[in-house]
Order: C-alpha cells, then sequence, then structure tokens
C-alpha cells in the first residue's frame, strides 16, 4: 500500500499526541483549530487508521496511534540529522580527505598543519598515507588521494595544481668523525672527491634538481656509492661511514647518532616544497585544508 504523507501531518500529529488537546496543539502550531483537525483527520483517512480515541476525554492515543507516534518522532529526528549533515557536508566540516605523505613534509610544517585543521574540523577524517613522491601524481591522476606534497609540478603534468608552501634549504649530513665535521660550514666543492649516499632522482623526483645544483657548483657529479630511498636509511648509512649526503634541513629533526648537518658555505641551495592535488577537484574539505595550509605557513606563495 502507498501512503503520501507530508512532514507537516507528521509535526501536526505528534503536537496533538502530546498536547492531548486540539485547541492547546493548535496553539503551539500557531494555526486554527478546524484546519487543524481536518489535517489530522485526513492523515487518518490516508493511513485506514484511527489514531485517536475521540469519545474520551481528556483525548487518548489509539494503540495504533501510540506505535505511530513513537514512529514519526524518528523520522522528524532521521530529517533532522539529514539536514544538519547536509549542513556541515556543503561547509566540509564532515567526510574524509586523503593526504599524501613523505618524510620531508612528515618532519617539516605537517604536524602543524594537522593540528590545525583537526581543531577546526574535529569530524573530518583525514587519511594519511605514505606515498614517493614519483608516485604522487599518478595517483591524484587516479583518485587514490586527494592532495600530496611534493615538489613543484612540471610543465606537462597537466589536469593537477599546486601551492609552494616553502623553500626549504638543503644541508650536508656526514659521520661525526669525518674531518669536515669540524667545520661550521662546508663548501660543496670540499665533496668534490667524497663518496655519496642518494636517493635515485628518479624515486625521488627532486634530487635531480639538487643534483644539477650541485654539478653546476663543482663541474663534476656527486659520486654516487650507494641508493637508498627512505631518509632513515640514508642516515644510518651515513652513520656506519658509507658516505656524505645531501639533505633538506628539515632531516635535522631527527637526531640520528653518529650523523652530524652542516650548512653550505657560500651557496644557499634550496628545493620548493607544495601541495598537489587535482585541478577540478571541488571538494570543500580539500578547499579548508589548503586555506589551513596557507594560515600555517607564512609566505605561501600563489597557486599554480
Amino acid at each position: 500500500m502507498s501512503v503520501m504523507i507530508e512532514i507537516r501531518h507528521l509535526r501536526y500529529f505528534i503536537a496533538v499526541a502530546e498536547e492531548l488537546n486540539f485547541s492547546r496543539a493548535a496553539e503551539r502550531l500557531n494555526i486554527a483549530q478546524p484546519p487543524l483537525s481536518q489535517q489530522i483527520q485526513a492523515l487518518e483517512a490516508e493511513l485506514r487508521l484511527q489514531l485517536f480515541e475521540r469519545h474520551r476525554r481528556p483525548l487518548r492515543l489509539t494503540s495504533a496511534g501510540n506505535v505511530f507516534l513513537k514512529e514519526a518522532r524518528l523520522v522528524l529526528t532521521t530529517l533532522e540529522k539529514a539536514v544538519i549533515s547536509a549542513r556541515q557536508a556543503s561547509l566540509g566540516e564532515i567526510g574524509s580527505l586523503i593526504v599524501a605523505v613523505n618524510s620531508t613534509i612528515a618532519n617539516s610544517v605537517l604536524p602543524e598543519i594537522l593540528r590545525t585543521f583537526r581543531d577546526r574540523y574535529p569530524q573530518v577524517r583525514l587519511i594519511l598515507r605514505e606515498v614517493m613522491s614519483s608516485q604522487q601524481s599518478q595517483q591524484l591522476h587516479n583518485s587514490q588521494i586527494d592532495v600530496g606534497f611534493d615538489c613543484l609540478l612540471s610543465n606537462g603534468d597537466t589536469g593537477l595544481s599546486s601551492l609552494e608552501i616553502l623553500q626549504e634549504p638543503i644541508v650536508i649530513a656526514l659521520p661525526e668523525n669525518h674531518p669536515l665535521a669540524k667545520q661550521p660550514e662546508i663548501s660543496l666543492k670540499a665533496l668534490v672527491d667524497e663518496p655519496f649516499v642518494l636517493p635515485s632522482p628518479d624515486v625521488v623526483l627532486s634530487y635531480g634538481q639538487i643534483i644539477e645544483l650541485y654539478q653546476e657548483e663543482v663541474g663534476l657529479p656527486p659520486k654516487v656509492v650507494q641508493e637508498a630511498t627512505w631518509l632513515i636509511t640514508v642516515l644510518s648509512l651515513v652513520a656506519g661511514g658509507v658516505g656524505v649526503t645531501l639533505l633538506p634541513a628539515n632531516a635535522q629533526n631527527l637526531q640520528r647518532t653518529g650523523v652530524v648537518y652542516r650548512p653550505i658555505q657560500g651557496k644557499n641551495l634550496t628545493r620548493p616544497i607544495a601541495a598537489v592535488w587535482r585541478s577540478d577537484d571541488m571538494s570543500v574539505i580539500l578547499q579548508n585544508f589548503l586555506q589551513v595550509i596557507k594560515d600555517v605557513v607564512p609566505d605561501v606563495s600563489p597557486e599554480q
């Protein structure tokens, strides 16, 4: 049986059921009593049920009326929740966002970004995934992640937008017992004969730029004796005396035993870190996340 009932019918019925008096219910609803009585009668006709015992004084609900009252309240409560949830969703206050992270951003400004976002939007679920920089572009295109942190986009990477967060200095990491560790600053040319431990530029894309900058200064590429992808592995190899390396300054937060860090003498090497997302992603949650980045990190560059 198909029943056509409007929300106002439920509100009218609940008012009468709670007041057990048509006059008081009409006053509560700010309508006249005759139209209210007619609406209740129409509801009963639609349901083919008697909801009130009208011959009793005071007015009473029938057994069917008591059951219908309980269910009607549930319907209105569910509707109110649906309206609230829809409004929250439209403001980006509920839902989820998949964020790709790597060691560079994790050791830098990510903690403050996450803390601020969760303070502002406690009901949004942030799903963090560790993704190497070389994989983030493809995972964005495949909608496996919503936003990533990487170096700036290349000109050929269409369909993605980026927001430069900061220019991070590059420092030299070397074994604590290395002769050069006694110097407060080290020139890149002093490393010309040193063995290097570096990530592959094919895996950590930003290292292609770092190697180019080194070669421009020294005139030769670094002598890479060992490649390693993860920062903790690179530092372990440096601590073990395998070689020296060039790392983002945030690596100093790890305080790896056996490794010391020195600034580069006479050369301000930096690399950009950017938030990257799909250009056609109109998610309010994403926009809120980007706004938090702008609020947390001073002097954020315009979007590209």
